[in-house]
């Protein structure tokens, strides 16, 4: 009995052997393959986009002119509204600081009141472009805007050509301290003052806004009872205008606008605005997206980039 149970032990042992021998072959001959390592997802670049307001045509076609170039170039971009408020813009700056965009552009509400913004991001290492207005400090890669001084001559001499060298103008002014109303005005004013039969009776901001040029425009009516030409630094203020003019029953008062936007350049068309001085904002847009991108590639970029002007009149 103790010689079989043995045998018995010897053989269960003798499988057991065997069977782990068979275990450890398998193993060897069947080699597992490491898993693949995820191939990494492409980090975006992130553009800030600040905003004087968009409560303005022309800076809607701005944003979205940036904005199809953004996509079209695989970048994200954060759009900031300052609302026309300069405190604002500087939160929303900073704002973009803190998510460490790689870039912004910046379409100041105020050319002074924007310079700590941009000495703030000047510190972080992030690049500044400027778009339709500039900055009076700070340090920026690039500055993109029409010659905003050629459109105010371009308007200043329009209204001269049709006055004949004669008559009574008013200039609605933009934001005060905007290089834009800076600009425009001093072109125009340049080309007016060298005919002295026209003389600038009124003078008054109304911050780029339709209803404030309107406004405006009601208060100029009723001190001045002879008006023959507005010019407007934007198109917003000029169709503000031209309601008061219309609204006071005054014929004949030649209105000039500044930007084209669709409905100055429909107003145009119909005869009751004489013109406007045609900005590409969507053109100002797709530039300043390709120049960032230029930048953060430590591209080259010139310092000024000029967007072409053109004068819109009925066709």
């Amino acid at each position: 009995m103790f010689k079989i149970l043995n045998k018995k032990s010897f053989l269960v042992i003798f499988l057991l052997i065997a069977f782990g021998i068979s275990l450890l072959l398998t193993g060897c001959a069947t080699k597992q393959e490491p898993a693949p390592t995820p191939t990494p997802t492409p980090m975006k670049t992130v553009v800030g986009l600040s905003i004087s307001t968009l409560n303005n045509p022309f800076f809607v076609d701005l944003r979205d002119g940036a904005k199809a170039a953004a996509d079209a170039n695989g970048m994200d971009l954060i759009v900031m509204d300052a609302q026309d408020d300069a405190s604002k813009q500087l939160a929303n700056i900073e704002n973009l600081i803190q998510q460490k965009v790689s870039i912004i552009i910046v379409n100041p509400v105020d050319s002074k009141a924007i310079v700590p913004a941009i000495e703030a991001a000047n510190k972080a290492n992030i690049p500044i472009i400027t778009v339709d207005r500039g900055a009076a400090g700070g340090q920026i890669v690039s500055a993109i805007a029409s010659d905003n001084i050629a459109g105010g001559k371009m308007a200043g001499q329009l209204i001269i050509d049709k006055l004949g060298g004669k008559g009574k103008v008013v200039e609605i002014e933009g934001v005060p301290g905007s290089s834009a109303a800076n600009d425009r005005g001093k072109g125009f004013n340049d080309a007016i003052k060298t005919v002295a039969g026209i003389s600038v009776v009124a003078k008054q901001p109304a911050d780029f806004d339709r209803a404030k040029g309107m406004k405006v425009m009601e208060n100029i009516l009723q001190a001045n009872p002879e008006i023959n030409a507005v010019f407007a630094h934007n198109d917003e203020m000029a169709l503000g205008a031209l309601e008061a003019i219309k609204s006071a029953k005054r014929t004949g008062v030649i209105v000039v606008g500044f930007d084209a936007t669709a409905d100055a350049v429909k107003a145009v068309n119909d005869g009751t605005l004489t013109a406007t001085v045609a900005q590409k904002p969507k053109d100002m847009g797709k530039i300043a997206i390709e120049t960032a991108k230029k930048v953060i590639a430590k591209e080259s970029v010139a310092t000024t980039i000029p967007v072409a002007l053109e004068l819109v009149v009925k066709k």
